[in-house]
């Protein structure tokens, strides 16, 4: 197939398009700056400039492609988008990407509308966002907790769901380059377990969440997936695992009160009242078999 990845230089877009050109289909990607052209080249995609807010660029783009699937890899957390994360000021670190969610696959959508592309795959999020009632583990039959960037995460799921397409809720993303600030904040042992530790987290290796995007395109598949590992944790179990797979002193422990006031109540919440996320039916439907099933398996081999 002809495939449209747009956001192709980021975390996922680097392990996406070779992927998918290893499978035998023809990649092209977005990049916001032509200095990256000679990576998209070299992972064997065809590179285009564009502007996921610009609409007439998103139209001019995806028409130049002609593709027979969109995949939407926009976002705005690099550093140049979405400068330095103050999680007490989470909204201007999000406000990039929260755009992208709205405005951005609003283009998408309507490029894909006017040149007749019949399927489109966009990233979510679903690490720790599960509604903060009832049990830990939630489904995609759950509703997701109304946190910094929920309307434009629900925005994004409704408007593709309502074209037939397919939403991956991603976990947290590990491996390749995907968590060098939090190894480097937790090798300075910057990350506490606040409380008990007893909020959940989701993960997932980029490798398997590109994997599971590979089938979702050629399986044309339609609804919403969480893209999880097999195991979700509570803070208190997994990262003092993850601090001992980097080589780090174990994380210090500080109360949720004091936390409140350092790192303000998105974190608090998280780390102490997250909820992950089931992979059942993204194994189920799409047949995704995990390279790295567990984060433990994962956090050894990428942290050795």
């Amino acid at each position: 197939m002809r495939v449209f990845v747009a956001g192709g230089t980021g975390v996922i877009g680097r392990r996406l398009v070779p992927q998918l050109v290893g499978r035998g289909h023809e990649v092209t990607a977005t990049t916001t700056s032509r200095d990256k052209f000679d990576m998209l080249r070299q992972l064997g995609a065809e590179p285009v400039v564009m502007d996921g807010l610009n609409a007439a660029q998103v139209g001019e783009a995806v028409a130049a492609a002609a593709p027979d699937t969109i995949v939407n890899q926009m976002t705005g957390l690099s550093p140049a988008h979405g400068g330095k994360l103050n999680p007490r000021k989470a909204d201007r670190f999000f406000a990039a990407t929260n755009q992208l969610r709205s405005e951005g696959i609003d283009h998408l959508l309507a490029a894909a509308e006017a040149t007749s592309v019949s399927h489109v795959v966009s990233q979510s999020h679903a690490s720790f966002n599960g509604r903060r009632e009832g049990g830990w583990i939630k489904s995609e039959d759950d509703p997701l907790e109304v946190v910094e960037g929920t309307k434009a995460v629900e925005h994004l799921e409704d408007a593709v769901v309502r074209a037939e397409g397919a939403v991956l809720r991603y976990g947290g993303f590990y491996g390749a380059g995907a968590d060098e600030e939090q190894l480097k904040f937790v090798r300075k042992r910057m990350v506490p377990i606040v409380g008990g530790g007893t909020g959940y987290t989701s993960f997932v290796h980029v490798d398997d969440a590109a994997s599971a995007t590979v089938l979702a395109v050629e399986q044309h598949a339609r609804g919403v997936f969480n893209i999880v590992d097999d195991e979700p944790a509570p803070f208190s179990e997994w990262l003092p695992f993850y601090a001992a797979c980097a080589g780090a002193k174990p994380p210090r422990r500080i109360p949720a009160w004091l936390a409140r006031l350092l790192a303000g109540e998105m974190m608090v919440g998280m780390m102490t009242e997250g909820r992950g996320f089931s992979n059942a039916k993204a194994k189920r439907e799409l047949g995704w078999e995990l390279r790295y099933p567990t984060w433990r398996l994962g956090f050894e081999k990428e942290l050795a």
